[in-house]
């Protein structure tokens, strides 16, 4: 089966013969391992209000053990 670099959009063969799937090469693998640690990619997420937090802690409290 062949599947797309995720970087560089290169064909690739998707095997156990690739050390580096999805990715084509060590390069871009390590371009978007950079691109992690920089911060680059990001989660979406909701902002949570400090309320919210308060009453995270109180079911914590309650669920533990």
């Amino acid at each position: 089966m062949n599947v797309e670099c995720p970087n560089c959009k290169k064909s690739v063969e998707w095997s156990e013969d690739n050390p580096f799937r999805p990715f084509c090469c060590e390069r871009c693998k390590l371009i978007d391992l950079g691109a992690w640690a920089n911060e680059e990619y990001r989660v979406p997420a909701q902002n949570v209000s400090p309320e919210d937090l308060d009453q995270l802690d109180s079911l914590d409290e309650n669920t533990r053990h």
